[in-house]
């Protein structure tokens, strides 16, 4: 079978990892398939080496949009920590747009989806990108259906991957797309990582609740949720802290801190929990109450609507050893 030709697109500052993550599980595809199944290509924005994030350079292959737009099977946007704040140019943007329309399929790695979408190639699309960026891509390209969720996400000919890591977990599902599964099975375990891998992006997010914010007797109500998680904190009860009336707290924190108070204690609830699960110390019933949560099951519920996996399963994968 002819090799398939994978090109990565850098922009100078590019996250190392993003780039070489995924070369190495194609290289590696091609060790455990015994053949050169993949061609593999880097290209660069502008003449001379690629300063990564890291200060490392590397070299580019091919220079863009200087070098033809075709002959690529698969193209792959690298991201960077501040490519988000990047505007590229217009030849750039004719350039990424005419490769991927040339190309079986294209996507990105991290926030390596902000170049797609200013070329154009993310509308009516499903996309994931970084957690902590991902509410900015959706803002930003609202005709994308951004899931922040998502680790990796296919959608016609666009591949999109989460945060840094999980461009290798969107290299190895493209090899099981290519080269069948036992393959991509062989390539994980050489590399010593998760064939799939289990729960979304959310839960690495590290993101929580903002400080307090709004005026200053909604910010004490706030600073009084997180240093008491486990306390009734009702709307009533909330108000009564403040002086005001029910309703009038409950409308002047939704304006103020764009959560309902509801909302707001649930999400600080959570963040208590993942605290007392990474320690690894308290039986998940104690966690439960000491959390605020009425029980296991509750808990349960709610970790999974926002986190994206099982209170038991995230203290298997992140508690201290």
């Amino acid at each position: 079978m002819a090799s398939r030709s994978v090109a990565i697109l850098a922009l100078p500052g590019v996250q190392l990892l993003d780039v070489a993550g995924p070369l190495d599980v194609f290289a590696e595809a091609n060790a455990q398939s015994g053949r050169d199944a993949y061609g593999l290509a880097l290209i660069g924005t502008e003449p001379g080496p690629i300063t990564t994030s890291s200060g490392r350079r590397l070299i580019a292959d091919l220079v863009a949009p200087a070098a033809e737009p075709a002959g690529f099977d698969t193209l792959l946007v690298a991201g960077a920590p501040r490519i988000h704040e990047a505007t590229i140019g217009a030849d750039l943007r004719a350039w990424l747009a005419g490769a991927a329309a040339r190309c079986r399929r294209y996507g990105s790695v991290c926030s390596g989806a902000f170049l797609l979408g200013q070329a154009g190639l993310l509308d009516g699309r499903r996309v994931t990108t970084h957690w902590a960026v991902a509410e900015m891509l959706a803002a930003r390209y609202p005709r994308a259906r951004v899931e922040a969720d998502a680790i990796c996400l296919f959608d016609g000919p666009l591949r999109t991957a989460a945060g840094v890591t999980a461009g290798l977990d969107l290299a190895l599902a493209l090899v099981e797309e290519d080269l069948g599964a036992e393959i991509a099975r062989r390539v994980a375990a050489h590399l010593v990582m998760f064939f799939k891998r289990g729960g979304g992006q959310m839960q690495f997010s590290r993101r929580g609740v903002s400080a307090p914010t709004g005026r200053s007797a909604l910010q004490e109500a706030q600073r009084w949720v997180a240093a008491h998680p486990a306390e009734d904190h009702g709307v009533a009860r909330l108000a009564a802290r403040t002086g005001m009336s029910p309703r009038h707290f409950a409308r002047l924190f939704r304006a103020e801190t764009g959560l309902t108070p509801a909302a707001y204690v649930e999400t600080v609830r959570i963040e208590a929990v993942r605290r007392l699960l990474e320690s690894d110390a308290v039986a998940l019933k104690q966690v439960a109450g000491a959390c605020g949560f009425r029980d296991a099951d509750t808990l349960r519920r709610a970790f999974q609507r926002q986190v994206g996996t099982t209170p038991a399963e995230y203290r298997r994968r992140h508690a201290r050893a």
